[in-house]
């Protein structure tokens, strides 16, 4: 069974994973549970092996790469690809309710494999058996929004699956990463908690390093600069505010901190393609 739409892959069929893996798995992220056998899969040039009730999580991050690949006869697996644009909404609604959400994906690219308890597992199964049913039903009303919805609970669930593989508080162990690595995490600890200041100089000064810096690691750590990133959290909350409220745009520049509502037209049609109105009716942008 091998079921897509543009954003969303899912398979439990090893021609299936051999068409994702050519076509998807660098813009990707994937998830796939091994039900039986194994597979060895390379991946950034290190051999990683799927056994029985082991989940494999692949980010879209910088620099990792799916390489060749081995399977036992009786390998069997379900596997959810999703889109790197569709990865990236995920997470930043994530990042509202999720404070260690950054520690998480790093620990994921050291350590893509885990193993789940049998209700885990179910859980597991019951978030592919609905995406299925959603992805064969292509005439059912708001089905993108559905997909996305159940895609977005099956993401939490796996972040969730990390709570107790982590430390308590990467934050509060200075000398447990370096200073980049910590750097970089607190600069995302800060977009978190002040998703309305635009500015790269505001949060390089509340960090005490420089613009230029700072911008420097966000690009090494994660492929997008800090800028990028601002603008990221920014758009997500701008679509967040008009989809969730009737308010006047007026009233929703104001509360987001731009200075009237022109700057704040000009910015979400810079960044989105959209003027606030349009955005609010486009509910698939």
């Amino acid at each position: 069974m091998t079921l897509y739409t543009d954003s969303i892959f899912l398979t439990d069929d090893v021609e299936g994973f051999r068409e994702c893996r050519e076509t998807r798995s660098t813009t990707s992220m994937t998830m796939i549970l091994c039900e039986a056998g194994h597979i060895d899969v390379v991946l950034n040039g290190r051999t990683i092996r799927i056994g029985p009730n082991d989940l494999f999580v692949r980010i879209p991050t910088f620099g990792a790469q799916l390489g060749p690949y081995e399977y036992s006869a009786d390998y069997r697996f379900r596997q959810l690809t999703v889109a790197e644009t569709v990865f990236e909404e995920l997470i930043l609604d994530h990042m509202r309710i999720e404070p260690r959400w950054y520690e998480k994906l790093e620990y994921l690219r050291s350590n893509p494999v885990f193993h789940l308890s049998s209700v885990s597992i179910e859980y597991c199964r019951a978030y592919f058996q609905l995406l299925s049913l959603q992805l064969r039903d292509r005439q059912r009303d708001n089905r993108r929004q559905i997909l996305m919805s159940i895609a977005r609970a099956a993401t939490m669930e796996m972040l969730n699956y990390l709570d107790r593989m982590l430390i308590p508080s990467v934050g509060q162990n200075r000398s447990s990463t370096n200073q980049s690595d910590y750097t970089f995490s607190e600069f995302m600890h800060l977009l978190q908690q002040n998703p309305y200041q635009r500015e790269v100089q505001w949060f390089a000064a509340q960090l005490g390093i420089t613009p230029k810096y700072l911008s420097e690691i966000s690009k090494a750590r994660s492929g997008k600069s800090a800028s990028d990133w601002i603008a990221d959290i920014t758009v997500s909350e701008i679509k967040q505010r008009l989809r969730s409220s009737t308010a006047p745009i007026r009233d929703v520049a104001l509360e987001m901190g731009f200075p009237n509502a022109s700057f704040f037209c000009q910015y979400t049609k810079k960044h989105t393609g959209f003027t606030p109105n349009r955005l609010r009716k486009h509910k698939h942008s």
